[in-house]
């Protein structure tokens, strides 16, 4: 039986030896050939024709990009690489010599805003200043009613001093300054929230966190105006409790007035928050004991009435006294954290 011929193929590579491959032995042998052709050729023909058949072939993907940050848009195409108009144009863009000497854009990331003090603020500075002049006005005018109302504080009167009626313009005068004390009250609570709580973040959240504790200051001395009425009258009669709203309004005008020094070294010479805090302790004490001891020479003038006394004064005083503070510091604690 005949052999099959056996024919011979040479096939020429550039700049190698000729390889040559039997054609009944099949495919070609790639390690073989690649030898083959690095004995005769120079190093750098060998490394390029192996490059040149061993090539990678980038593909970019065309489906969207799903890897981005949230709240972030979708980033470009990295073969997409321009600049804005914007950062192209410049004062020298007609001039094709010109470079610019800094690179575009900012680094780093915004800080923190140094909180606004009080002594900054012009809104309150103009309510301070209203509040001083028209005050002032006010005292000149009804001095002789201050003198009558403060005679009225240190000794027992009887009752017919309740049937003493007070002219309207003596009453707005004490309404006025018993507004100012919210308003004072106010002030102090915010620079003691400012500084032992936080600050707020939004720019018009700290008048925000001003009109709330103004309203809160507000709303106690309504309530307890009320209580005081209700309780007053059912227990002692109209004309004792009358007496006694005269007396709780003419004190907290006159806190009021006590207090207005120590909001301004407050606000305009960054005195020590203890010394605010004793200067307000103080006034409080004095105030509460003034009360005390006219509620003692209008409702008990027995001697043997100390236990009532107490009971009365802490129910009707102190309680609600403690249920605002509470109220101030959680109120600044909400107002801090979301606003």
């Amino acid at each position: 039986m005949p052999l099959p011929d056996t024919t011979t193929t040479t096939t020429a590579l550039p700049g190698a030896a000729a390889l040559t491959a039997t054609a009944g032995q099949g495919a070609h042998q790639p390690q073989a050939d690649l030898r083959a052709a690095a004995k005769g050729a120079a190093p750098d023909s060998a490394a390029t024709d192996s490059a040149a058949a061993h090539a990678p072939t980038i593909r970019y993907s065309q489906r969207p990009d799903t890897l981005h940050l949230p709240g972030y848009p979708i980033g470009r195409s990295p073969r997409q690489v321009s600049l804005t108009q914007y950062w192209r144009e410049g004062f020298f863009a007609a001039d094709t010599t010109a470079t610019l000497a800094t690179p575009a854009g900012g680094y780093g990331v915004a800080g923190h805003p140094l909180p606004r003090s009080l002594r900054s603020d012009d809104a309150v500075t103009l309510a301070l200043l209203a509040c001083f002049a028209i005050a002032l006005t006010a005292i000149s005018r009804s001095s002789r009613f201050i003198v009558r109302q403060a005679k009225g504080l240190l000794h027992t009167p009887g009752d017919n001093r309740a049937d003493v009626a007070e002219t309207s313009a003596e009453v707005r005068f004490q309404l006025f300054l018993v507004l100012q004390t919210c308003l004072l009250l106010a002030l102090l609570q915010h620079s003691y929230t400012t500084t032992f709580i936080g600050t707020t973040a939004a720019p018009g959240a700290r008048y925000l966190l001003m009109g709330a504790f103004m309203a809160a200051f507000v709303a106690y001395f309504a309530l307890k105006a009320l209580l005081y009425a209700v309780a007053n009258t059912t227990f002692f009669g109209r004309l004792k409790s009358r007496l006694w709203l005269k007396s709780q309004l003419f004190l907290t005008a006159a806190e009021g007035v006590l207090l207005f020094p120590v909001v301004l070294l407050t606000a305009y010479f960054d005195i020590r928050p203890a010394a605010t805090a004793w200067w307000v302790a103080i006034v409080l004490i004095i105030v509460k004991m003034l009360a005390l001891h006219k509620c003692k020479s209008i409702f008990f003038k027995r001697p043997n009435g100390f236990l009532q006394i107490i009971l009365y004064f802490c129910t009707l005083e102190m309680v609600p006294l403690a249920g605002l503070w509470a109220a101030l510091v959680e109120m600044g604690n909400y107002l801090t954290t979301n606003f």
